[in-house]
């Protein structure tokens, strides 16, 4: 773009009849140009070189009215200024040649009329117009101070002219033969090439023209100051150096000039900026000492020294990073609730815990930070609940991955004498968000590693202790910062592998797996638009019903999370944004032949396999924690003959074995009660197996489902279909209590399961993790000891058993 400029001719005489009091209140709209670095005075004529396309157009819808308002931007890179990037104050000016230039451009001669102020813009395009009001000059008093102001304005100025060799010396005869004093200030500001955009404009702003004239005798003074320090460095130059050294005398000119004028060179100005930094970066006392003391070795330094840019790069580390600086965003625990229920579906407990945080927070503001951990399957809204809960703050938010993670210097840096040291991640992240109460997720935790290079993990435990880390070392800075305001939440699918003084530091939160009903809402809610939006299609294109959305979750996917879901939602969103590429523009509803065309046959049928699997004696399903959720597992029984041999066979650790040791004795022991032949094992061998036998499986909660195969085998009675059962053994019989209650009751219901059997005292965890929702169609049976568990698992009259096999009919006739 063209660059706005100005070249100063002697101002017009107002025209005949042309007084102060023709001015009005407000005029009717006229076209507004905007001018880059340029401002008009009234009573000056400017020639403008007009570029853009929308002041070209201006130009060319003039008529026979040729007035305007020629207004200065605020920001003269702005290519398409707005009314907000105008000053309020312009000048109302009149066009009086146009010229073409060969560059499509316009060469405009305008001249000033008189001072107005800005109003409302009535139009912005293709150019601007606006209504304006004439601004009243304040004439002065007459007085002789008055007087000796203009004549001294006069003189100073005229001192100038003579003194400068581009001014032309006509400007002199101008300015003694204007006797109006307002005019006189407007023709020198026009004529003075050193004053900036800024001081012309605050010139113009100016209507009282005693003020006006004061502040250009101030820059007169100035510049006749300027001129003489000018005059004075280059004589002491000139009488120092010899005419065979020019080269050495420019440098000299040069840095004499920079002496007097207050500037310094690169090094310097870098020095300077780091002090100022260091200043205002509200840094501890202590901190502050060292910084400036590394400031002072680094202004002695070369700039070509080994040790400048490592000491450079120390002191400026220390000077951004946010020592005082925090979001200081007020909390508000309503809009906090709607952010969260937003954007999560579910998860009231988490929720809750979140709430009460915020609100604790809110009536003590100092209060220490607690390290939140979020312990659940993939894809169950982990890292996604740490952004809400950032929001709801108002806070930043940063995420950083420990997946991997073995090198203790990636959490606290490294020492400043290695090549290419670097903080560690806790303060990289800081001086990326700015502030000192950032929520910082840190996601994996359970995934640290650790090698000759140290252990991430104990080098975590004083970032997350809040006893600790007020005073964080890291052996970059190696000054304490105070990591107290940060909140830290962390993410995990497991516990097992994190240390326990790490884990003790935490406070677990569990996010479990969701219900086939959850899933659904959370795809309505969340997943289909998102994946509508990402693959290029709308709302108009595609339309997920329901009872499809049901299919997919039941049928496609076997996750506790909902990470799966949204993958195969975007596989058919693909397949839609290829039918419109193709030219197939009709909507199209997901219906479950749709579904089956797209992502093929049904790839998940649990609650068939069980109802299939069931149908002989022997075969028992239980319930497993998985890191990725509850899963069911299928524990199968058989015999043969043999001489009373016992196998074990599945890919099962020690726990599961003693567990099946503990039901085989029990079933011997009361082998009578059972109807049994209390040597039944001595003409026969027995196997118990555990199916996916690569997969590895441990812990303490398939006894009972192992007693319960046993027994259906030795009488021959198949377990009840859709019948699953999770607990511990011992060998009097009693079923004791395990853990993962909820992600193995959510992995039953995924199943299909209909009768759910557990421990008598996990009840109390049904009641709190559970909802009525979860629990619907799910009937849930406590047992305390074996007996029970077998009364419920197993059908005991011939009716029963004819009712499981309607049952199983019924489950493996059903039409996906």
């Amino acid at each position: 773009m063209p660059n706005d400029f100005v070249s100063v001719i002697q101002p017009k005489a107002p025209k005949n009849g042309e007084t102060a009091g023709d001015q009005s209140v407000a005029k009717s709209p006229i076209p507004v140009l905007p001018v880059r670095d340029t401002v008009l005075f009234p009573h000056a004529v400017l020639p403008l070189t007009v570029g853009r396309e929308s002041s070209i157009q201006l130009i060319q819808s003039l008529g026979e009215e040729k007035t305007i308002l020629v207004v200065a931007q605020r920001d003269a890179r702005q290519d398409t200024p707005l009314g907000a990037d105008l000053y309020a104050i312009g000048t109302l000016a009149t066009v009086h040649k146009v010229v073409k230039m060969p560059n499509q451009s316009l060469f405009v001669f305008t001249e000033g009329n008189e001072r107005v102020h800005v109003g409302e813009f009535s139009q912005l395009t293709p150019f601007m117009t606006a209504e304006y009001a004439p601004i009243e000059e304040i004439p002065p008093t007459g007085s002789p101070e008055a007087e000796a102001l203009q004549r001294n304005v006069v003189s100073q100025f005229q001192a100038i002219v003579t003194s400068s060799p581009t001014l032309s010396d006509d400007l002199q005869t101008i300015a003694i033969n204007i006797d109006e004093p307002g005019r006189l200030a407007d023709f020198i500001a026009s004529s003075l090439p050193f004053l900036t955009t800024t001081d012309k404009q605050e010139l113009l702003e100016t209507p009282d023209v005693s003020a006006r004239l004061e502040r250009i005798n101030k820059h007169l003074a100035k510049e006749i100051e300027v001129q003489q320090l000018r005059n004075k460095i280059q004589s002491e130059v000139q009488d120092s150096v010899q005419q065979s050294q020019r080269d050495y005398y420019l440098r000299e000119q040069m840095k004499a000039i920079q002496k007097e004028l207050g500037d310094l060179d690169d090094s310097q100005k870098d020095i300077a900026e780091l002090r100022e930094k260091i200043e205002n970066a509200g840094m501890p006392e202590e901190v502050k000492k060292d910084a400036l003391k590394e400031l002072g070795r680094l202004s002695r330094m070369n700039a070509m020294a080994a040790d400048y840019s490592l000491t450079r790069n120390y002191v400026e580390w220390l000077a951004v990073l946010p020592w005082s600086k925090s979001s200081a965003s007020e909390i508000d625990i309503v809009k906090a609730k709607e952010i969260l229920d937003t954007d999560h579906y579910g998860l009231q407990k988490v929720k809750d815990r979140i709430l009460d945080y915020l609100s604790v927070r809110r009536l003590k503001p100092d209060m220490k930070g607690p390290i939140l951990c979020f312990v659940g399957p993939p894809g169950v809204g982990k890292t996604s609940l740490g952004r809400s809960i950032a929001r709801s703050l108002g806070r930043k938010f940063s995420r950083i991955s420990l997946g991997g993670m073995h090198d203790e210097a990636e959490i606290r840096g490294h020492r400043r004498t290695y090549i290419g040291a670097l903080p560690g991640q806790i303060i990289q992240n800081l001086k990326r968000v700015e502030t000192n109460d950032p929520v910082f997720m840190l996601d994996e935790i359970d995934k640290l590693g650790r090698d000759f290079r140290g252990d991430p993990a104990s080098a975590l435990l004083e970032t997350l202790d809040p006893e600790q880390n007020n005073t964080f070392r890291d052996n970059y800075l190696d000054q304490p910062f105070d990591l107290s305001k940060v909140l830290f939440i962390c993410t995990a699918n497991q516990l097992d592998t994190v240390p326990a003084p790490l884990l003790d530091r935490m406070e677990i939160i569990e996010l479990t797996g969701y219900t086939e009903e959850e899933k659904v809402n959370i795809a309505e809610r969340y997943l289909i638009p998102r994946q509508i939006k990402e693959n290029g299609i709308n709302s108009e294109m595609v339309e997920f019903p329901t009872a499809s959305v049901h299919l997919i979750s039941r049928h496609y996917t076997r996750e506790a999370g909902v990470r799966k879901l949204e993958q195969l939602i975007g596989t058919v969103c693909r397949k839609v944004a290829r039918r419109v590429a193709e030219g197939k523009t009709e909507k199209v509803v997901i219906t479950p032949e749709i579904v089956h065309e797209f992502l093929g046959g049904v790839k998940v049928r649990v609650d068939t396999e069980i109802a299939e699997r069931t149908k002989r004696a022997g075969v028992a399903v239980g319930l497993a924690w998985t890191p990725a959720g509850g899963d069911v597992l299928f524990i199968e029984a058989n015999r043969m003959k043999g001489k009373g041999g016992f196998t074990i066979t599945g890919q099962i650790g020690d726990v599961m074995k003693e567990s099946m040791q503990a039901a085989l004795t029990w079933v011997r022991s009361n082998a009578a009660s059972l109807g049994l032949d209390e040597d039944f094992t001595k003409d026969s061998d027995l196997h118990i197996h555990v199916p996916a036998g690569a997969i590895p499986k441990d812990g303490p909660s398939a006894g009972v489902t192992m007693a319960t195969a046993l027994v259906s085998l030795l009488t021959d009675t198949p377990v009840h279909p859709l019948t699953a059962m999770t607990g511990e053994i011992t060998l009097s019989g009693n079923v004791l209590p395990v853990g993962g209650i909820k992600e193995k009751f959510l992995a039953a219901k995924r199943a299909g399961v209909r009768d759910v059997i557990m421990p008598t005292e996990c009840k109390q965890q049904v009641d709190e993790d559970l909802t009525p929702d979860q629990i619907e169609g799910v009937k849930i049976h406590y047992a305390s000891r074996i007996e029970e568990v077998l009364a419920v698992a197993l059908p005991h009259t011939k009716r029963e058993a004819v009712e499981d096999e309607q049952v199983r009919e019924e489950v493996l006739q059903a039409v996906v």
